[in-house]
């Protein structure tokens, strides 16, 4: 069993089909791939982590489903409002007209349940635990200091970069042209060295064996949270627990 702070919870499926229908802003995620080079594949997890998914798809609840035909963005949107799926995601490679691999967008996940807490402790122990995604309010506030510390670190570097929050954790992504055709010593090279560094971060996704992140402005369905931009400076003093740009209609609501 997953403990979260702040009430969060898993998303049922009414409330995960109304976002998709209601508030699922796809002008907004069509705005965050302007410029990006290649097509984009999207992909879906039903309900891995959450156990809840519709009875019709019990089978496929664990795997990966991966969107790569569609005609449009709302397109994509009914094919998400199909699966009713407790995440989405999209591909950071970069693929040709054939489906070739070209690159892949850098990216750096800092996500809470990957510090060490002095109570909790490492994520090797909460994994023995059964615990590998739970987190509490001392992890997550070292995650926004880490974030925005690893955010300046990089900055010496790259030119253009965007914070997301993924609903537990943060992402930064690099924007910046010639990230995207990086090799993979090269991303290992910066993983180390982002570590060396005191980053907590998660490894595969730098060096690009986990190629697959969080939508923006899609719903994270294990805390019932909106994925959202952000910028440097919100960081610090952002709060999922009352910021309404990261609460879904269903939870204000019942505030």
């Amino acid at each position: 069993m997953y403990y979260f702070p702040w009430g969060m919870r898993f998303s049922t499926l009414d409330e995960r089909l109304k976002f998709y229908v209601e508030e699922f802003d796809v002008r907004k995620v069509s705005e965050w791939f302007e410029g990006r080079k290649g097509r984009i594949y999207f992909a879906v997890i039903i309900g891995r982590h959450t156990k809840i998914f519709p009875e019709e798809y019990m089978e496929d609840a664990s795997t990966t489903i991966i969107i790569d035909d569609y005609k449009d963005m709302e397109d994509v949107r009914r094919q998400i409002i199909e699966f009713v799926p407790e995440a989405v995601y999209y591909d950071r490679n970069v693929y040709d007209d054939m489906g070739n691999k070209l690159g892949q967008e850098l990216a750096f996940d800092l996500d809470p349940e990957n510090i060490t807490c002095p109570i909790h402790g490492s994520l090797a122990d909460k994994i023995s635990r059964g615990q590998g995604l739970s987190f509490c309010e001392l992890e997550f506030q070292i995650a926004k200091e880490q974030t925005v510390g690893l955010y300046e670190y990089l900055e010496k570097t790259f030119s253009s970069l965007k914070i997301v929050y993924s609903g537990r954790g943060f992402h930064i992504h690099v924007l910046d042209d010639h990230a995207y055709w990086l090799d993979g010593a090269e991303r290992e090279k910066i993983a180390r060295q982002v570590k060396e560094q005191g980053f907590q971060i998660d490894e595969w996704v730098t060096m690009g064996d986990m190629r697959l992140i969080r939508l923006p402005y899609s719903l994270n369905g294990l805390v019932s949270r909106i994925v959202i931009p952000l910028e440097k400076w919100e960081v610090e003093g952002f709060n999922p627990e009352s910021d309404g740009r990261c609460l879904p209609k269903f939870l204000r609501q019942n505030q």
